[in-house]
């Protein structure tokens, strides 16, 4: 079956806004193909190119999608069917005022590394990585304020999250009329925490499926993974403490819904099984997942 293609050269964007303009519609359940570009616009294509700043434009997410038929209160199933790179090579960089050690002396700020892609692997140097593509920027409309590409938040956006790739499933609070999903930032590889402040950026294809769960049993305030074996909420705050509170809360609210526990007992269980893991600690607010496995949890949309 033909998918249809929306691609950055189309219609992208740097801010997700309440008010967003849908670039293309998806029907319920249709499938498609999203091309993105690097985070940096093909600006790094050599070792001698340096990020002078971040840019006041970075991270351009294609879209946005609206989907048919998505209203405040539902939430936006996003399968990630596949993840294809589109360059024989991506960049991993440094800038000034950017990164985990933006303040250690013996750390060049700016540097690049070129990495050549070979087959299933990234070169860096004479290292070999394999390729596990990750969606960096992923999310919709937001339902007040509006949010650079650069930021994670409650919508979604710049979420750094190695479980945004191929195989699995990503569940979005909709705010606004259609959702209004868009994406891009991908990585070729990027490990938890990002502490450079980059993945191996690079251009991309990817494949996905929406559906929208209309009046679902459980509410979501912020994003929501599936992996083949986990269940992870997602936060994203100032801090990590106020990140991982707001992962483990929402985590809590899904257990006392499988168990028709209390919330004390939810608490208690949170801290038996599973755990925190850090998505990202580089961008204007960090950003936690708090992980519970599957067998412990049953699926908040009633999916057979």
């Amino acid at each position: 079956m033909s998918r249809t293609t929306v691609s950055y050269t189309d219609d992208r964007i740097y801010e997700f806004t309440p008010a967003l303009e849908p670039a293309d519609t998806a029907a319920d359940g249709e499938s498609l193909t999203v091309e993105t570009v690097d985070s940096l616009e093909g600006a790094i294509q050599k070792d001698t190119d340096r990020l002078q700043s971040i840019p006041d434009e970075v991270n351009a997410a294609t879209g946005p999608i609206a989907v048919a038929g998505a209203t405040p209160g539902d939430v936006l199933r996003v399968d990630i069917e596949a993840i294809r790179v589109t360059e024989d090579r991506g960049r991993v960089v440094t800038a000034p005022a950017f990164g985990l050690q933006q303040d250690a002396a013996d750390i060049e700020h700016p540097f690049t590394r070129m990495t050549p892609i070979d087959g299933d692997s990234v070169e860096f140097g004479d290292v070999s990585v394999p390729i596990q593509p990750v969606i960096g920027t992923i999310g919709v409309a937001p339902a007040t304020d509006s949010y650079s590409t650069l930021v994670p938040h409650d919508h979604g956006g710049n979420l750094d999250t190695t479980d945004m790739t191929a195989g699995t499933t990503a569940y979005f609070p909709v705010f606004q009329d259609g959702a209004m999903l868009a994406m891009g930032d991908a990585k070729a590889a990027m490990a938890d925490g990002e502490m450079c402040g980059t993945g191996v950026e690079i251009g991309t294809e990817i494949d996905v499926t929406l559906d929208v769960v209309s009046d679902p049993t459980v509410s979501l305030d912020r994003p929501l993974v599936e992996t083949d074996s986990a269940w992870k909420t997602i936060a994203s705050a100032e801090t990590m403490e106020i990140a991982a509170t707001l992962a483990n809360r929402d985590l809590m609210a899904l257990l006392e819904a499988t168990h028709d526990w209390e919330t004390t007992e939810a608490y208690l269980f949170s801290s038996l099984v599973g755990g925190l893991e850090i998505s990202q600690v580089v961008d204007p607010l960090v950003t936690v997942r708090n992980a519970v496995p599957k067998e412990y949890l049953d699926d908040p949309f009633g999916a057979a």
